[in-house]
């Protein structure tokens, strides 16, 4: 797999504070990136150092598996990492002609970007009316332009409605399904949840995990059980091997898994037992549960 981004040891203070803590991770092509974490946790900091904007204070991060200065690499990167900043006078077609100048690339890509965000019924818009959202989408198609291999948002959906959010959120699935690898921080765990393939999760400039969004702590999940005779299907539960918590709440046991174990076959070893269960639900935790385990044992 080749890697877009390898980010080495990499550390940023400022005076007393150390914003990002000896951070490690790879982005790897084709994929959607979440960098998660909540607010001062270091993620618009590592942006800044990635994309030159910010001087890192120690450790390594290389391009396209090191094969080009990030001069040149970042030729090949699209990035929106603040408010969107155009002209408000000018309509949506001339403010992306002037950023074709300036990045040095051909206009014929500005229609199809502006169809891309669903734009294009406005490009004679002034920027000016336009929504939070509209201009949020003008951004993306502005950093689309050169056919970046790789795109980068900060927040992409701050201060969003929710169909602003739901409109930006469709563009990133759309734009990931047409092979363009995505790295967007987020202190929202749904829209990673909803966006994201992998996530790298920051705490305090530290890194708690990294990994796919689907084995995140090699979850696999939990049983939710119903039944008239609940103290022995606990003692049934706890003695099985694949099972590790089990827990009473309101007439509700929830059993959570230390292996993978199939409905059917918890089903029939109970039946067996002589119990009939009147409920039964597989359940996968989601990200949101898993992000509160892995985050409760750190120090505040």
């Amino acid at each position: 797999m080749e890697n877009i981004l390898t980010v080495t040891n990499l550390s940023k203070k400022y005076g007393s504070l150390l914003a990002v803590k000896n951070l490690s991770f790879t982005i790897e092509k084709g994929n959607v990136y979440g960098i998660l974490g909540p607010n001062g946790s270091g993620k618009s900091t590592t942006l800044g150092i990635v994309l030159n904007v910010v001087n890192k204070t120690k450790g390594e991060f290389s391009w396209f598996n090191g094969t080009t200065s990030t001069h040149e690499a970042l030729k090949k990167v699209g990035a929106i990492i603040e408010r969107p900043n155009f002209y408000p006078y000018m309509t949506a077609l001339q403010n992306l002609k002037l950023v074709c100048k300036i990045k040095d690339v051909p206009e014929n890509k500005i229609e199809e970007k502006l169809e891309l965000v669903g734009l294009l019924d406005r490009k004679h818009s002034k920027f000016r009316t336009y929504s939070l959202g509209m201009k949020q989408r003008l951004a993306i198609a502005s950093a689309l332009l050169n056919d970046p291999e790789i795109l980068i948002l900060d927040e992409p959906t701050n201060g969003l409605d929710p169909q602003g959010i739901h409109q930006i959120r469709e563009i990133i699935k759309k734009i990931a399904a047409q092979g363009t690898t995505i790295l967007l921080a987020s202190h929202l765990l749904d829209e990673v949840e909803k966006v994201c393939s992998h996530v790298v999760i920051l705490r305090k400039g530290e890194k708690l995990y990294s990994g796919s969004v689907d084995g995140m702590l090699a979850s696999h999940g939990f049983f939710e059980l119903k039944s008239k005779e609940p103290e022995k299907l606990i003692q049934i539960l706890e003695n099985h091997s694949s099972v590790g918590e089990v827990k009473l709440v309101n007439g509700l046991i929830t059993a959570f898994l230390k292996e993978e174990l199939s409905a059917e076959f918890l089903n029939k070893l109970i039946f067996d037992k002589g119990i009939t269960l009147s409920h039964l639900v597989k359940r996968k935790e989601s990200l949101e549960e898993q992000f509160l385990t892995l985050t409760k044992n750190q120090s505040n």
